[in-house]
């Protein structure tokens, strides 16, 4: 069966600690593209999950006095509520503790096995602890030592299993410079490249002797090695989009039809694992197992959120709390702002005062305000009835529905080139426009003289219809919020996929709902501290 479905997968999360906000970015990323393909009409499979295995959840539970699986079951809670906080819409979800995971990730390591892919050397040399691999003297600094992100080094002799990775990094070089759109942003090519050149005839060590860890998945020809994270983790894009699912005799086990879904359209990642891991070990991983050029993924690498120009860690302390954002500014504000005030694959440095200032200014005075004030004069005015008033026009009309038909154009190219600040860009010259245009027209004053009627009716008309337009552009980002505004329009019901929305989506005579406001006044600490 041909692929005929639009799927996107993210970074499964390590559950060694509790998330942060860049999780939180990630995820809401990946659920805003997911929901953009949705309203447009596509099919679409979102998956993301957990990644359960390796030496420092073995490290971490020991140190805790409990064993590995209750202590990353309860990170991997802490992940799960964070995404239901978030409305995230994922449709598949995947722990690397899955029986039918681990079912995947032996039976591709077998083949390789069989095919010759994968052989057992001794290996001695320097090894981070911190990133449980081997180190090089190319990984060192200009000094000699090995740089902080390596943690602690230590001289190490061990026999483990290797994937001959070698073999394919001429393939991958090539495919990399024949292919034009396999990496956003394209910049990222580049880094991809450099690393193929450093890593010329270097091997990839796949194992873990059981001495040393057993928090894994058992290598299927030799009992006394688990494989590490390698063919562990990165095979969750294809475990759980449904790959070799014959394999699975569980009657109960749903899993998608892998054929409609591959290859990945969008495999979202941070740009710290894109190299070596995601556009290296990953790409030939799959190329290793028969994946032809036409079945590999493309990636969506999206930058770090930074504070004052540093990156976010348990080490300096500076980690943000989703979760308390969310309360403090809602759901919709939150995923506002993170898809608002970042350009995607670039870093954007958090600042909570400018969450604070879109939340008051985009959504509640420029959105919200503009929603209540629509309904509360079309209810005071005309009962809550719309009416199109055909006989009646001039150009502040024609300009307001201009700038809908632009943005409409507009915001789908954005959207579909991973540009979503841009397309709310888009969006917001829309709100500001139609807020304008209630300013200049005040149908306020048109009110009180019966003969501008007509030019009242089609006023109200233009604000509401601009204003359906403007939460069906808005409804991937902020889904709940949208679905109220909406609700309170009485469209609902009216708006066609995404990519079919035209001026004229409310029918003559259409009544209104009743207001309620969408973005609820904040009660910032320091006003609470002055009460």
């Amino acid at each position: 069966m041909a692929k005929s479905a639009y799927y996107i997968t993210t970074a499964i999360d390590y559950t060694n600690a509790a998330p942060h906000i860049g999780h939180a970015y990630e995820k809401v990323l990946a659920d805003v593209i997911a929901r953009y393909h949705r309203h447009c009409g596509r099919e679409v499979f979102f998956l993301t999950g957990v990644d359960q295995h390796g030496q420092k959840v073995q490290q971490t539970a020991a140190r805790q006095g409990t064993e590995p699986l209750p202590h990353v079951k309860r990170i991997t809670a802490l992940f799960l509520d964070l995404w239901k906080q978030l409305d995230i819409a994922y449709d598949g979800w995947i722990e690397t503790t899955d029986e039918h995971h681990k079912t995947v990730v032996r039976d591709l390591l077998q083949r390789l096995h069989d095919d010759g892919q994968i052989y057992k050397k001794c290996h001695r040399g320097h090894y981070s602890v911190r990133q449980e691999q081997f180190v090089t003297d190319r990984d060192r600094e200009t000094d000699g030592s090995f740089g902080e992100q390596w943690g602690e080094v230590v001289e190490f002799e061990e026999d483990n299993y290797y994937f001959r990775l070698s073999d394919h990094v001429e393939w991958l070089r090539d495919y990399l410079e024949r292919t034009g759109d396999v990496i956003f942003p394209g910049f990222r090519k580049a880094d991809v490249l450099n690393a193929l050149a450093a890593s010329e005839g270097t091997d990839l060590c796949i194992s873990r002797p059981k001495d040393r860890l057993d928090w894994g998945i058992e290598l299927p020809f030799d009992p006394d090695y688990v494989t590490f994270v390698w063919f562990d983790a990165l095979t969750n894009y294809i475990s759980g989009a449904g790959y070799r699912r014959e394999l699975h005799t569980d009657a109960d086990l749903k899993l998608p039809d892998f054929d409609r879904l591959w290859p990945a359209d969008a495999h979202v990642i941070g740009k710290d694992i894109l190299v070596p891991a995601h556009a290296i070990y990953w790409m030939i991983m799959l190329h290793a197992a028969g994946f032809t050029d036409q079945q590999m993924p493309k990636f969506l690498v999206h930058g770090w959120w930074n504070i004052r120009g540093e990156k976010m860690s348990k080490t300096t302390g500076n980690i943000v709390d989703p979760v308390q954002l969310a309360q403090r500014y809602t759901t919709d504000g939150l995923r506002y702002y993170l898809m608002r005030d970042i350009v995607s694959g670039r870093d954007a440095d958090f600042d909570e005062s400018r969450l604070s200032m879109l939340y008051q200014t985009e959504l509640a005075n420029e959105v919200g305000n503009l929603l209540n004030r629509t309904l509360n004069m079309a209810g005071r005015y005309r009962g809550g009835v719309v009416t199109a008033a055909t006989g009646f026009d001039d150009d502040l009309n024609a300009s307001l529905r201009a700038a809908v038909e632009s943005c409409q154009r507009a915001y789908h190219a954005h959207m579909e080139g991973h540009e979503l600040h841009a397309a709310l860009e888009q969006v917001r010259a829309v709100t500001g426009a139609a807020n304008r245009f209630a300013e200049q027209a005040a149908p306020w004053k048109l009110a009180k003289d019966d003969t501008q009627a007509a030019r009242l009716d089609s006023v109200l008309h233009h604000l509401a219809e601009t204003l359906v337009h403007v939460a069906a552009w808005l409804q991937p980002f902020m889904p709940g919020s949208c679905g109220r505004m909406l609700d309170q329009l009485n469209a609902a019901a009216l708006v066609p996929g995404l990519r079919d929305l035209v001026w004229g989506l409310l029918p003559d005579g259409h009544q209104l709902g009743k207001p309620d406001p969408l973005f609820p006044r904040l009660q910032l600490e320091d006003e609470s501290a002055g009460a």
